[in-house]
């Protein structure tokens, strides 16, 4: 049975070679969960030095468009996942047609146009922040009437980790920020008053079996994840209903895969969408040390057809970015690895630069207190800058 024939329910066991599109640590920590499973792994990335490709069984160097590689990806692989939603959509329509493909190429174009994902999580039943549609400066006017100040403009592709986004109090700072930001289609976001940051990572796999993680808090600094608290320090209430919102949004979709979804928690109590991430997140690194399975396995078994696995939390955890800035020249690995509830995960890049995501490190300890204590305490031993 050639692979594009075999049914998406049957599961795929160990043993089968299962691709992913993209080489950087995400790709990598997938591959390296896939193979302690028994599969064989082949990455695409054009990056010779590229963090996945180096523990693949089969690193393919070539860009994600080049036809004879995504061919030999389509020979070798029995199922193809990615590592980050802005792959060339053609190349995910060339693969779908020799093996499985997930998540879907129409389910990743919505995530990687702002304005696709927000109307279809309003559609799904999300609330959201007041947004406005900008297709050229002609758009600017009208945006600025509906929306008003403050708000947020952001551009509806490529923005990740602050990119691509700009505070404007008025209409002269609109114009400014929209032709600084190229004048590409943007939308226009009021922003909110926020009670704290919430994000879910679940899984779902074809037999519409959905598992989530607990929701971690996020802290961001200059719009990079600095910091993610688990358990979230939120009322029950609101952890219920971001795991059932999140999980409507998967159902909604039909996404097969692992996701995580970003919410907002205003003053109220009230949870608003802010977006989606078509693949693991940098706030679930915390499963990888502080639950019964991560977010890695799950994606494993949610691309071979598996159940997914257990996502209880086992203790409480505090996961701490590791940008290129804390490389002046080597951190000080002796004085955080001396604690003995530090587990630390680097991620294979040659060059560290400022901004760039090098490593996290997850506090482990018995009670949030502590484990809050353990990360302030080893960040001020790294030189980490508070947010």
């Amino acid at each position: 049975m050639m692979a594009a024939d075999r049914p998406a329910s049957e599961p795929l066991l160990p043993g089968a070679t299962l691709g992913v599109l993209g080489g950087g640590q995400l790709g990598r920590m997938f591959t390296l969960a896939a193979k302690v499973m028994g599969y064989r792994v082949v990455v695409l990335d054009p990056d010779p030095h590229s963090p996945a490709g180096a523990v693949a069984d089969v690193h393919l160097k070539a860009p994600y468009t080049d036809a004879v590689a995504l061919l030999r990806m389509g020979e070798l692989c029995q199922a193809i996942t990615t590592e980050f939603e802005n792959v060339p959509a053609a190349a995910l329509h060339t693969l779908a047609r020799r093996c499985r493909v997930a998540p879907a190429p129409e389910i990743l174009a919505v995530a990687q146009d702002r304005l696709l994902e927000k109307t279809r999580a309003v559609e799904l039943g999300c609330a959201t922040a007041p947004f406005a549609n900008i297709d050229d400066e002609g758009d600017l006017v009208g945006a600025w009437s509906r929306i008003g100040s403050p708000a947020l403009l952001k551009t509806r592709r490529m923005g990740y980790d602050g990119k691509g986004q700009a505070q404007v109090d008025d209409l002269d700072d609109l114009v400014a920020a929209y032709t600084a930001l190229g004048g590409v289609p943007c939308l226009l976001e009021a922003r909110l008053v926020l009670a704290c940051e919430l994000s879910v990572v679940l899984s779902r796999n074809v037999h519409d079996q959905i598992a989530s993680f607990p929701p971690a808090e996020n802290q961001h600094r200059n719009g990079i994840l600095d910091v993610s608290i688990v358990p979230a320090r939120v009322p029950d209430t609101v952890i219920d209903q971001a795991r059932a919102m999140a999980a409507g949004l998967a159902r909604g979709l039909d996404y097969v895969g692992v996701m995580a979804v970003e919410f907002f928690v205003l003053a109220d109590g009230r949870l608003v969408f802010n977006e989606m991430a078509p693949r693991p997140h940098n706030s679930g690194h915390y499963t990888l040390d502080a639950c019964a399975s991560d977010q890695f396995q799950q994606q494993v078994r949610a691309l071979c057809g598996l159940p997914p696995a257990d996502t209880r939390l086992l203790t409480p955890v505090v996961m701490v970015n590791l940008l290129g800035e804390v490389w002046q020249p080597q951190p000080a690995w002796d004085r955080l690895l001396a604690h003995p509830g530090v587990q630390l995960h680097l991620y294979g890049k040659a060059e560290a630069r400022p901004g760039r995501k090098m490593g996290h490190y997850n506090c482990l300890a018995p009670s949030l207190d502590a484990a809050l204590a353990l990360a302030e305490r080893t960040r001020a031993e790294l030189g980490i800058a508070d947010a």
